[in-house]
């Protein structure tokens, strides 16, 4: 059975509360709920992980080595900026998929790039909750 991380950066906690014009209405419980029981249908296992905090992310990845078969990240803020979590996810070998709720290459200028990106097999955006199993997809065909 293929075993997957499903990990999620800051201020995704706040998700249908927090500009639900742009994210919507779902919370991070139900895209969690709905991500787990889609990879159970596919004889798969996720396990869930939410930080506000880098480092903690950080040892999250590290940890994933030899433990998962593939990751799908959504690295919210940390997308535009975190050279440190982009090694970390480059260090570990194992397939990770960048999922963004939005489409962040629509948006403000400063989220268009992404540093995450390029360490990833694949990258899926502006698909909301749906990208999460599209990157549930895209690991177990690999």
């Amino acid at each position: 059975m293929k075993k997957f991380l499903l990990m999620n950066g800051p201020n995704l906690n706040l998700l249908g509360v927090r500009e639900p014009d742009v994210y919507g209405t779902v919370t991070l419980a139900d895209i969690e709920r709905e991500v787990c029981a889609y990879a159970a249908e596919r004889g798969a296992e996720v396990d869930c992980f939410q930080s506000n905090h880098e480092g903690e992310l950080i040892d999250r990845l590290h940890a994933a080595r030899g433990v998962y078969d593939g990751i799908v990240y959504n690295p919210g803020a940390h997308t535009h900026y975190s050279y440190a979590l982009r090694d970390a996810v480059s260090s570990i070998d194992v397939p990770t998929v960048e999922v963004h709720l939005s489409d962040i290459s629509a948006r403000e200028e400063f989220r268009r790039v992404s540093v995450i990106a390029p360490v990833c097999v694949a990258q899926i955006k502006g698909k909301g909750k749906e990208g999460y199993k599209e990157a549930i997809d895209v690991l177990l065909a690999r």
